[in-house]
């Protein structure tokens, strides 16, 4: 749905200045970068690229087989509805339901075939080895996040890039956007030692913001207008992304190699999950995403897509058009864009420079939430981001597949509450069939009486067919993973990969009404207004408490019950077409309890069951980054209380005071409550015991920022 862009400011609120670079940073080498104008584009500005050929085939494929089953799904379901030969409005509604969710399904279907019949032919082309003549910086954004694993991270691809013999084209940064004092000290002390290890030639910079204006985007964007005048490209992870030196390198010389090139996407894997819902996760990914990309990347040619991690960016091409401006009103649909990588992937794009995918690059990989609770939690960010699209599908001289995009991820979660209308409605049918009299005297002469009748054995065909196209995509993957010997022996076998496909189908099949009722809470709550926040994702393998389980879930269990009751009551035809829907919901909360559960997902490891290659065979660079990970948590980084850590080590306080920008004059007058609380508590304070344990945590981040504050925290005693 397009929605009017004269609601959308010209430019948002102007950020604080820069402060100078810190000690340890290069020279800044500013990049100017102009808030783009949703509502005006000329072209004039934008990459003048020679004319390229448009998968129109493809998308023919894609869009007009999607059409034309879904028009047949729609003339099915009218027959399934309309037997009697009158129609009620509440069967119409039906058919506007199911329409509108079997286009979504069928969709995804042929854009799955589509990539099915493309792997099925592949070759794995060879990459070029042309020494690299380019620079770019690796840039880890980090926000409250487990330092070990993130500097582990960041070392072992490091590594692994110098062992391509490339080393010298690449520089790394650490951009912090941490608001915990703990989770700053523990990334400085990280670095620091991690850059004494390394050496002065090392090209490793940490750089931490003082607020973190427009979160990830915000500080992406202040890398790039600060430093992007360095860099050819930056290639951008997330805080739980790996990528080996090859795929990294691979990516720089394919953007060379292009000079059209603005976005190159990899595709990145699921690994080292081990709870039952991350390792379900895992194994669908590695089986059924490569299809769901192959097809995604065929038909989006040039017109791609950037999901924000993991891809490689022409540094200038994005300054120069990806300057988000703010919306204008409150969120959930104004303010800054939460999802902006789709955004700046459109931006980008209307300039004239290409994004695309390279689904068959290997090397790149990333994790996922361990529980479908953790999982919740980012998909009401992602819901919000993406209806907030809606804001922006209309802007000025997007390309149509860059709407596409926006309109697939605004419709992703609106599925969920009209699937949930349809249940309701089919309900409110079958109710009426069953216990609503006829109408003998409608305003149509009939010579019977009409009821609000369906043909069963139709509705059992049409039921079929949608069942079979909303499989289909696992399908393909599963003979795709059989055809392959090495993803075939790696998963233990044709028995077992056909075994673990089936776990996941079963699992997924429970767990889709939970996540239904989930996601349309959701999109309720961003409806009425209600803002999602920003919180960091729980990375970690663990179980969440009893308590909270039930409290999320209680009234999916309740619906469930009062749903089952009701069909039964109603006709065990109902009950029975309903009972997947109902068992999931009846069993929501020991579902959820067992996603969080570590050694359920341990012991179908041990069977061999939802193994993927990457278990069987790890890459190097995971191995690697574990080793480093556990060497990083021995040294406790995560472990100790920031105050503490700087009053125990001197060298760590020179360190941080090193590191902190200068200081913003203040005006005379302008008190800030948190700094002069935080200097009040510090004076009075005798020893780092009690600082520690009076400073709130908005007053200890006051403090880290003040060089005086500090030296009289390293007096306190002990």
């Amino acid at each position: 749905m397009a929605v009017s862009l004269d609601t959308v400011t010209d430019a948002p609120p102007s950020p604080a200045p820069s402060p100078a670079p810190s000690p340890g940073l290069p020279p800044e080498a500013p990049l100017a970068m102009p808030v783009q104008d949703l509502r005006r584009w000329s072209g004039e500005d934008g990459h003048a690229a020679p004319s390229r050929r448009t998968p129109w085939a493809a998308r023919a494929f894609v869009f007009g087989g999607g059409g034309l089953l879904t028009a047949y799904g729609a003339v099915q379901m009218y027959e399934v509805v309309s037997v009697a030969g009158s129609t009620t409005w509440l069967q119409w509604l039906l058919l506007g339901l199911f329409t509108l969710n079997f286009s979504w399904i069928a969709l995804a279907f042929t854009s799955a075939l589509l990539g099915f019949g493309a792997l099925l032919r592949r070759g794995r082309p060879a990459a070029a080895a042309a020494p690299l003549a380019t620079r770019t910086a690796v840039v880890m954004p980090v926000y409250n996040e487990a330092t070990a694993r993130t500097f582990a991270a960041v070392a072992a691809i490091r590594e692994s890039i110098e062992a391509t013999g490339e080393g010298a084209a690449f520089d790394y940064w650490i951009l912090s956007d941490s608001t915990r004092a703990d989770a700053w000290i523990a990334e400085e002390r990280a670095y620091l030692d991690l850059s004494a290890r390394l050496g002065a030639q090392a090209r490793l910079y940490y750089r931490h913001r003082p607020k973190n204006h427009h979160r990830k985007a915000g500080n992406i964007a202040d890398f790039v207008t600060r430093w992007g005048g360095d860099y050819d490209h930056m290639l951008v992870l997330d805080a739980d992304s790996l990528m080996s030196g090859d795929c990294v390198v691979t990516l720089a010389r394919t953007m060379e190699a292009d000079p059209d090139a603005g976005i190159i996407q990899s595709l990145p894997l699921i690994i080292n999950r081990n709870t039952l819902f991350a390792r379900v996760q895992q194994f669908a990914a590695r089986l059924y995403g490569p299809v769901i990309a192959t097809g995604l990347a065929l038909w989006s040619g040039r017109d791609g897509n950037y999901w924000g991690h993991n891809a490689i960016i022409r540094t200038r091409a994005f300054a120069a058009h990806c300057g988000l401006p703010d919306l204008s009103g409150r969120p959930p649909f104004g303010g800054h864009v939460l999802s902006h990588d789709f955004v700046e992937a459109a931006l980008i794009r209307r300039a004239g420079w290409s994004v695309y995918m390279l689904p068959d690059l290997t090397g790149s990989y990333e994790e996922s939430p361990p529980s479908l609770i953790d999982i919740a939690v980012r998909d009401r960010r992602w819901a919000q981001g993406n209806l907030q699209h809606a804001r922006v599908i209309g802007t000025a001289g997007l390309r149509l597949a860059s709407r596409q995009h926006f309109a697939t991820g605004i419709a992703g979660y609106l599925a969920s509450p009209l699937w949930a209308a349809q249940l309701v409605v089919g309900i409110a049918l079958a109710l009426q069939t069953a216990y609503i009299r006829p109408e003998y005297f409608s305003t149509e002469f009939r010579l019977y009486p009409v009821w609000p009748r369906f043909d069963p054995v139709r509705a059992l065909q049409l039921f079929g067919i949608t069942m079979g196209i909303l499989l289909a995509p696992k399908l393909f993957g599963l003979i795709l993973g059989l055809i392959d010997g090495r993803v075939r022996r790696a998963s233990g076998g044709g028995v077992r990969l056909v075994l673990s496909a089936l776990i996941e189908t079963l699992l997924s099949a429970l767990i889709a009404p939970i996540a239904m009722l989930i996601q349309s809470g959701s999109v309720l709550q961003i409806l009425l207004g209600r803002d999602t926040g920003w919180n960091p994702q729980r990375r970690d393998d663990g179980s969440i408490p009893w308590s909270d389980i039930v409290r999320r879930h209680r009234w999916h269990t309740i619906l469930g019950l009062v749903a089952g009751a009701a069909a039964f009551a109603i006709a065990t035809s109902l009950f029975l077409w309903m009972s997947p829907t109902i068992l999931g919901l009846v069993l929501a909360i020991p579902i959820s309890w067992a996603s969080g559960q570590l050694g359920l997902g341990l012991a179908l490891k041990r069977l061999g069951l939802l193994m993927t290659p990457e278990e069987h065979d790890p890459p190097a660079i995971a191995g690697r980054a574990r080793a480093i990970e556990a060497e990083n948590a021995a040294r406790g980084y995560d472990d100790a209380d920031g105050l503490r850590a700087l009053h125990a080590d001197p060298a760590l306080q020179a360190g941080h005071i090193a590191l902190l920008p200068p200081a913003d004059p203040r005006p005379r007058g302008a008190l800030q409550p948190d700094h002069v609380m935080a200097q009040a508590k510090v004076v009075e304070a005798e020893t780092i015991d009690e600082a520690a344990a009076w400073l709130s945590p908005r007053e200890r981040m006051a403090l880290l920022h003040d060089r005086a504050l500090l030296d009289r925290l390293g007096n306190l005693a002990g």
